[in-house]
């Protein structure tokens, strides 16, 4: 009797499970739990190691009075010491600072224009919505050179300069040229595209039947925007927030490049002689990635379920701006978008053809006659003229290799991370609120919260031992990308899975329809321009990443690296040319994307 009790209770237990795995989503959740947990726990556990290891030859060794082993002087020493207001407490308040004040910005700058483009008749919409994604394109430190090309001045920063120092004889301010205030406004607009796809993607694809039940009502304009139109945005901006707060936490050149001392930056000037230490810096931004998190993850349980794509309704009616309205404010955006935009591809490739990169002087003299191809077209090894014995950029073969090498990585990593990530998002938002839902989330998007440099650090100690030594190596970057970048698919899947309706796959189930063929033939075509974003968003970020991969390979490897190279060769040219063949390269595959699938970045928004 007790055995068939036994059996009886076994019997029930494999229904249960059965039953359980008979629903897709749930076999994803399994699968992509294992797979994030085991990525992402190894990196932190290398991390939270580092903090207490003894390095030979660094401070900690010299404090602890030993050469290897594990302590806790590094802990009290970064805490306590004479330096701590130095080395932790200002970089901390500028770090939280810089990562609110990125935020406000991005999100006002990037909603606001995501409104006017989708909910308006703002003239020259296309032109707008194509030409805003440019600074996200663009490496993260361009707008703060540009930043610097124009506004700093010989008399206030000590440098040589600005544009509006040597035209019109204007001296910013220091507060202006230098710390938080143009770090955050850098920032701000190199992330606003984040803001502009999210927050856009939703305004374009939301339902007009709640906004048009609330006109008949004669409910006034405000109170439609701020009950039923900003609840409706409100996931976006959420994940809008976790994005950028995470990147602008970790943020490298931009702080280094304008003077603002960061966690980031600390973490750089650190890690030679306090490397123990720079590890409880990067300990220190994760935590605050998480708390962020954490938050996101209350209002995702606790929101209501705004279903804004039934396949009832597509129409949306426009604000109207008036006819000068709508060109004024269009113009304002096309002038401000050129110096976000064009204005620094013509600057880089203004270097490229000057004899001395950063000199200027021919624009108040009109002689153009000075201007060279040397830096392009150079087909031997020239050790004069500032070549440093290298060849022309069109005939280099450290750039070209360094080219074939960023292409592979950025094409597997976008593959990967943007197939995981789309999964993740829909078995998430179909069990948003279950246990296994919320932690592989939180899971995923956890390597978005630690600094770039310190996943490289903590994937250069996990593959350079004799076990797993996979050091100099595309798997090893391809891994290490996957790993940091599968968040921006999960993020943009599962933004567009919580505005699908249930009733639409819930008809397919009916028909018996096989969860492949819903998923490639209705849920996929449905929502593709937010999908095929969180494909491309990967892509563009391994393309010019630098801080994630610098450790893992050599100069030559991947054109970041080398580009990196060339500027302390002091090749500024070539580093400029290396920028203009990366944005060039990414409009190239945005504009094939969308001919082939209809989709690109900012597609499925107006461009």
């Amino acid at each position: 009797m007790k055995d068939n009790n036994q059996v009886g209770r076994g019997t029930l237990a494999l229904n249960k499970v059965k039953t359980y795995f008979a629903k897709p989503y749930h076999v994803i959740l399994v699968l992509m739990g294992i797979v994030v947990t085991f990525s992402t726990i190894a990196p932190i556990v290398a991390i939270m190691q580092d903090t207490l290891k003894i390095h030979a030859g660094t401070i900690d060794a010299y404090l602890a009075k030993k050469a290897s082993g594990y302590t806790f002087v590094n802990y009290v020493d970064l805490f306590t010491s004479k330096l701590a207001k130095i080395n932790l407490w200002n970089p901390l308040l500028n770090t939280v600072l810089l990562a609110i004040g990125t935020c406000i910005v991005a999100i006002l700058f990037g909603g606001i224009v995501a409104f006017l483009v989708t909910r308006t008749n703002l003239a020259f919409r296309k032109y707008i919505s194509s030409i805003f994604i440019f600074p996200y394109i663009m490496p993260q430190w361009t707008l703060a050179v540009v930043w610097q090309n124009l506004f700093n001045s010989n008399a206030v920063t000590g440098t040589s300069n600005g544009l509006l120092a040597s035209l019109f004889g204007i001296n910013m301010p220091l507060w202006w040229c230098k710390g938080l205030f143009p770090s955050l406004m850098v920032l701000g607009m190199h992330y606003a595209p984040f803001a502009y796809i999210l927050i856009g993607g939703i305004f374009k694809n939301m339902d007009a039947n709640l906004e048009e039940a609330a006109t008949i009502l004669d409910t006034p304009k405000a109170k439609i925007m701020t009950r039923i139109t900003l609840p409706m945005v409100k996931p976006a901006i959420l994940s809008t927030v976790l994005l950028v707060f995470g990147s602008a936490m970790g943020s490298y050149p931009v702080p280094h490049y304008l003077g603002l001392s960061t966690l980031s930056t600390k973490y750089f000037e650190m890690n030679a002689k306090y490397t123990g230490e720079a590890s409880i810096l990067a300990i220190i931004m994760m935590v605050f990635g998480v708390a962020i998190m954490l938050l996101n993850q209350i209002s995702l349980t606790s929101r209501k379920n705004y279903t804004t794509v039934t396949g009832k309704s597509g129409q949306i009616s426009k604000i109207n701006l008036g006819h000068a309205g709508k060109y004024v404010i269009a113009v304002i955006l096309v002038i401000l978008t050129f110096f976000t935009s064009i204005f620094p591809i013509i600057s880089f490739a203004f270097e490229t053809f000057l004899p001395n990169p950063g000199d200027y002087s021919f624009l108040y003299t009109g002689d153009l006659s000075n201007l060279t191809t040397k830096w392009w077209t150079t087909s031997e090894n020239v050790t004069e003229n500032g070549m440093y014995g290298q060849m022309g950029m069109l005939y280099n073969p450290t750039i070209w290799r360094a080219y074939g090498g960023t292409l592979l990585v950025s094409v597997m990593c976008a593959l990967f991370a943007g197939s995981i990530g789309t999964l993740i998002g829909y078995a998430v938002s179909k069990e948003r609120r279950g246990k296994l839902a919320s932690y592989v989330n939180s899971m995923a998007f956890l390597p978005y919260l630690m600094p770039s440099v310190a996943v490289g650090v903590a994937f250069f100690v996990l593959f350079s031992g004799e076990k797993f030594n996979l050091y100099n190596t595309y798997t090893l970057l391809i891994i290490t990308g996957t790993v940091k970048y599968i968040p921006f698919a999960s993020r943009s899947a599962l933004n567009s899975m919580l505005q699908l309706s249930g009733e639409i796959e819930e008809a397919a189930i009916i028909q018996d329809i096989p969860w492949i063929k819903r998923m490639t033939r209705i849920i996929i075509p449905i929502q593709k321009t937010s999908i095929i974003s969180g494909f491309l968003l990967p892509f563009m970020t391994c393309l010019r990443e630098l801080s994630l991969f610098m450790l893992l390979c050599v100069q030559g490897f991947i054109l970041s690296t080398t580009l990196d190279y060339f500027d302390e060769m002091g090749l500024y040219a070539f580093s400029s040319g290396i920028n203009l063949i990366l944005i060039i390269t990414i409009l190239i595959f945005n504009a094939l994307v969308n001919k082939a699938t209809g989709a690109s970045l900012d597609s499925g928004i107006g461009g």
